[in-house]
């Protein structure tokens, strides 16, 4: 019997990835749901602007999170509201603003953060460090394929 050509396995690699990212996904959807009242969208533009401390415009976070802007203005909003973020003007630019996390926004985030690297943690307890180097490596040899193909 004949392998798959290539391009089948390749296939099938990229449906599996697509598939374990989503499940992994769904379960950290549902974890923030359940222990946090809150979704993963909202906890994706927490920490942007965590890692952000001089604050984004919502145009830096949209690119950041790949995402558009009305998604990240209404989580920002709801943000505000809640006293977790602050939306600043710069100076010399009346139209633009920045968001950046209150230090109560800081101390909810980093409560969210370490039980989220605590979940995949325990998602991906069955890999051991060799298995983690590997994939990570195969993955990073990706990167720069892709890239390619984009030019």
């Amino acid at each position: 019997m004949t392998a798959p050509p290539l391009s089948k396995n390749r296939l099938r690699l990229w449906l599996r990835l697509l598939k374990t990212t989503g499940e992994i996904e769904a379960e950290l959807r549902r974890r923030l749901r359940s222990e946090f009242d809150t979704t993963l969208p909202r906890f994706d533009v927490m920490a942007a602007l965590a890692r952000a401390p001089e604050g984004l415009r919502m145009s830096e976070i949209s690119a950041r999170l790949r995402v558009s802007n009305g998604n990240i203005t209404g989580i920002v909003d709801r943000l505000v509201l809640e006293g977790l973020a602050l939306r600043i003007a710069v100076p010399g630019d009346r139209r633009a603003m920045v968001a950046r996390l209150t230090p109560h926004g800081q101390s909810v985030f980093a409560e969210q953060a370490a039980a989220h690297e605590g979940w995949i943690n325990e998602l991906l307890s069955g890999l051991g460090a060799e298995d983690l180097a590997a994939m990570s490596s195969r993955l990073e040899q990706l990167t720069p394929l892709i890239e390619k193909e984009r030019l």
